[in-house]
């Protein structure tokens, strides 16, 4: 007992020491549900192809369904004139296995930076957000998440990281790795974003750059009082890498909405247009349209939204119609629910989210074209 008590009080010491001139804070998110999604037809009745799964029912629980759980630290150091160091870990987990998210290698996955904050705005570097992710899930009513999520359906194939080399996935880049962001300091309400990466897909390449995917980023958005609005331009060249896995030339993101505050309601509206250019001809093109709102009464909060995915012949069109309700214990506990309805074309591989994996509850991937589908789901979600 004796030496439990020495090793407590060497470790309050260090902690004071270690923390004196560092804010951090702990800080993370715990989310687990039940979910059913049913399906309109089968067009695999004969053959379960293993990338795109023959579309039926499943009844599920799950974790990380309105959001991914997380566990996450951040800290400022004041430098003084003004300027402060700024950090940021956090990793993502299942709460239904109790099991790390994210692959083998990442401890945090979901973000990773350190920078330098000012007078003249903040500088960070590391595993980031894309400026794109931030600014469309900020007008989505279902915030990226549940069965109403606009990633449902504003990609062929749902969301992933940019490392992963299936193009149809850049359409909607969430994450990327070695970058660098600015954020400037707000104008009277308007601020500039700007992001870049030499090597959108793991470690930088010491023996041929060429192989790298190059990011560049710029967001443009005015917020003041009840008015948010922004334009973002999102540019993946392609490295030799990505070149061979899928004959991809560049992929082009320009996304331009914005919400407006009634009180009574929140309405909300974005346009998003997504190319992929191919180096033997041809291209992909999705436009993608999207109206929400959101309308709180008394501890309740409505949402609804509808989606228009409009894609050339190669990619096919999708839509999707989505509500739900949210009931706040408070401002960091509240139970959710969403239902979702999805109708594509024949060439579209669109699907409500699948929770048969744990984590963010993202599109589903490689869904059987041609099928309509739906989904609903209840939930906790609580913030710390």
């Amino acid at each position: 007992m004796q030496k439990k008590l020495i090793a407590l009080a060497v470790a309050g010491l260090a902690s004071t020491a270690a923390f004196a001139q560092t804010n951090v804070t702990i800080y993370g998110l715990v989310d687990y549900g039940y979910s059913y999604r049913f399906d309109g037809r089968d067009v695999f009745a004969a053959t379960n192809l293993p990338n795109h799964p023959r579309p039926n029912s499943a009844s599920q629980l799950n974790g990380g369904q309105a959001n991914g759980n997380r566990l996450g630290f951040k800290g400022t150091e004041d430098l003084g004139n003004g300027l402060k160091a700024v950090f940021l870990l956090e990793q993502g987990f299942n709460l239904d296995t109790g099991t790390q998210g994210g692959g083998d290698n990442q401890m945090f996955n979901r973000q990773a930076y350190a920078g330098l904050s000012g007078n003249f705005g903040t500088v960070i570097g590391g595993r980031l957000y894309t400026p794109h992710y931030t600014f469309v899930s900020g007008l989505d009513p279902f915030g990226a998440g549940t069965m109403g999520s606009y990633r449902n359906v504003f990609s062929p194939a749902g969301s992933t990281n940019i490392g992963n080399t299936a193009y149809a996935s850049l359409m909607d880049p969430l994450r990327v790795d070695n970058a660098v962001a600015y954020v400037s300091p707000s104008f009277g309400g308007f601020t500039l974003t700007g992001a870049f990466s030499n090597n959108a897909s793991g470690a930088d390449s010491t023996s041929n750059s060429a192989s790298n995917n190059t990011v560049y980023a710029i967001l443009g958005q005015y917020q003041n009082g009840a008015i948010n609005v922004g334009a973002n331009y999102h540019y993946i060249a392609a490295g030799s890498d990505l070149n061979r896995a899928a004959l991809l030339k560049n992929v082009q993101n320009f996304d331009f909405g914005g919400s407006y505050d009634f009180k009574v309601a929140k309405v909300m509206a974005l346009y998003s247009y997504n190319n992929a250019d191919f180096n033997l001809g041809g291209n992909q093109t999705i436009n993608n349209y999207m109206v929400g709102v959101t309308a709180p009464f008394g501890k309740w909060t409505g949402k609804a939204s509808y989606i228009y995915s409009d894609g050339n012949s190669l990619v096919g069109d999708g839509q999707q119609l989505a509500v739900g309700v949210d009931y706040n214990f408070s401002k960091r506990t509240k139970i959710y629910s969403a239902y979702s309805w999805i109708d594509n074309s024949g060439n579209r591989l669109n699907g409500v989210g699948d929770a048969t994996a744990s984590g963010s509850y993202g599109a589903g991937n490689g869904y059987a074209a041609g099928v309509w589908q739906q989904g609903v789901q209840v939930g906790l979600n609580h913030q710390f």
